[in-house]
């Protein structure tokens, strides 16, 4: 009988160093770190021209440019995963994603591309944070290399509640409507100038400073790389310290065409307040995105 109960009390006891360990086991499990990464072109060093360099299998220097695009977003994942990601999606954001290849991209991506992508699929609350490589600034940025914001024949301004913007304006609210914050962007210049307004201790990669919007100085492309390395590690590191951009609603989408872009037939909703203006209010941020 005494044997029965001691054994009883050392199953007991069992258990419950079992549990003890099974409960530290999952306190000292990393947390899940997702990463999104918004890719384009016109910010990539070394590249100054659209019609020579940005027009997927129709410039002459496309090949070279799409090369440049994959090593700096690669050394971007590597940062990354260096610095505590546990998961990495780079979406391929230029010229309707026909820019990366999976052949050469980091076999540690993963890679959303095709021209079917819809907003909905780019970010959402499953990431811990969003970064932006080879970005652009705001149309009319000054000495801003290959400045436009979405469509450079098209659209002249955006302005989100007064606060004029470009694409990195709008994707940075954009994630910050699901909670996602954004740290980290490899630009020129311009864009650096353009995220750290919105996020002051954003991590930037500055691989190139304009004298004009056709020319300016780039680094090679090992010492861009190196330097995109550097500050996707950094940011990642210092995640914690950083927080959603959001947009008080309710919300106002102004949008101004340029000449050329000036729309027959505005979305439903919107108001014409100019010649080339219009305005569109929503209860929040996502009311008015999906227009753009």
């Amino acid at each position: 009988m005494r044997s029965n109960s001691v054994n009883c009390w050392l199953r007991v006891v069992a258990a419950i160093a079992a549990l003890g360990l099974a409960v530290s086991a999952s306190a000292q499990s990393p947390k899940p770190v997702k990463v999104i990464m918004i890719t384009d072109m016109e910010g990539v060093d070394g590249i100054w021209d659209s019609e020579q360099q940005c027009m997927p299998n129709k410039s002459p220097r496309w090949e070279e440019s799409r090369k440049l695009l994959t090593g700096e977003i690669n050394a971007a994942v590597d940062g990354l995963l260096e610095g505590g990601a546990t998961e990495v999606v780079v979406w391929d954001g230029h010229a309707s994603g026909a820019n990366l290849s999976t052949l050469d991209i980091h076999p540690k991506a993963k890679l959303l591309s095709g021209p079917g992508v819809p907003s909905s699929a780019i970010v959402d609350s499953s990431y811990s944070a969003e970064i932006f490589i080879g970005q652009h600034a705001m149309a009319g940025a000054d000495k801003a290399v290959l400045a436009h914001s979405e469509s450079s024949e098209g659209i002249q301004n955006y302005w989100v509640n007064g606060l004029r913007v470009g694409e990195i304006g709008l994707e940075v609210m954009h994630a910050g409507a699901f909670g996602v914050p954004d740290i980290m962007l490899a630009g020129d210049t311009a864009a650096c100038l353009e995220i750290k307004a919105l996020v002051p201790n954003a991590e930037c990669a500055e691989v190139k400073s304009g004298v004009s919007r056709t020319g300016g100085y780039s680094l090679s492309h090992p010492a861009a790389c190196a330097l995109i390395r550097e500050k996707a590690a950094l940011a990642i590191r210092h995640l914690s310290e950083y927080k959603p951009y959001k947009v008080s609603s309710p919300v106002e989408l102004k949008i101004e065409y340029t000449t050329r872009g000036v729309p027959a037939r505005p979305d439903v909703g919107f108001e014409q307040v100019g010649d080339r203006t219009w305005v569109l209010r929503g209860k929040d941020y996502m009311e008015v995105y999906r227009h753009i």
